[in-house]
């Protein structure tokens, strides 16, 4: 056999997969610290953010605040 695994053992080449698997995981975890998931905002800060802005006028805000309200209430009642 030639000089490229003719030295090592069964235990050294589980220790160098044993090693990469590690370099791996550590490249892994340190682009998702850099690049996190946002998570999505709730309709309801949607819809206060776009009255705050002026998008909508009062009594649409009223009408699809009330309709959200509505429509947790029923998730709620559904789920319990």
């Amino acid at each position: 056999m030639g000089p490229w695994c003719g030295q090592m053992g069964a235990g050294g080449w589980l220790s160098m997969i044993a090693f990469w698997v590690v370099v791996v995981a550590v490249v892994v975890w340190g682009v998702s610290r850099l690049f996190p998931a946002q998570a999505e905002p709730d309709a309801r800060a949607v819809l206060d953010a776009r009255f705050a802005a002026g998008d909508i006028d009062p009594e649409t805000y009223r009408d699809i605040r009330d309709e959200l309200a509505a429509e947790t209430a029923a998730r709620t009642r559904g789920t319990s």
